[in-house]
């Protein structure tokens, strides 16, 4: 017989406290909009069933809600300090050439400077050439249809993230079950 409980660490972020959940997932996207519907739709049954409602909420965003979303993203190649998430994203640009640094700085401002908004890209796996591939591309994209791709970058990284802050707490969860953890080692997973 198949069990239909969540996995461990989902159903531990299913009876978080409501505030606990809603920093946990504001750590995730920075749209209020966005957090408090994944709230209000616990429990998830599947990690499957928390990814669709984080796209569904992603694409409910209004204009208002997406920029208060990308708010929380530092632009590439300039990580948040002491942000281990935005470095560990943004690793790509770790080592990259000082010109092609440079390179990403003038082109994040000219970007910022057409659209008014951070350049937000789904740096997990990419190298810091690949972004400023990207960047350049974009560059020269209409407004409406770069705020369709930044919608579907942002749907990208709130999966990825997701799937950390479940991860983060089946770790957790183990921890504890093991005696060899505390419930606040949750809180560490989720800053690194």
């Amino acid at each position: 017989m198949t069990s239909t409980s969540p996995p461990p660490g989902l159903a531990r972020f299913n009876t978080l406290e409501e505030h606990a959940a809603l920093a946990a997932l504001h750590e995730t996207c920075a749209s209020t909009a966005w957090a408090r519907r994944l709230l209000a739709a616990r429990p998830y049954p599947t990690a499957d069933d928390l990814y669709a409602a984080s796209d569904a909420a992603t694409a409910g965003l209004t204009p208002a809600d997406l920029e208060e979303a990308m708010a929380g993203h530092p632009p590439i190649g300039r990580p948040k300090t002491g942000d281990p998430t935005s470095a560990r994203e943004q690793s790509g640009m770790t080592g990259a050439p000082e010109a092609l640094r440079a390179e990403m700085l003038d082109l994040n401002l000219a970007y910022q400077e057409r659209f008014g908004h951070v350049f937000l890209i789904c740096a997990t796996g990419r190298t810091g050439e690949q972004m400023c591939d990207a960047l350049r591309e974009r560059l020269g994209n209409a407004p409406e249809r770069e705020r369709e791709i930044v919608r579907t970058e942002l749907g990208k990284i709130n999966r990825i993230r997701l799937a950390r802050l479940v991860e983060a707490e089946a770790e957790a969860e183990a921890e504890i079950g093991t005696g060899t953890g505390t419930g606040t080692d949750v809180e560490e997973d989720r800053r690194t």
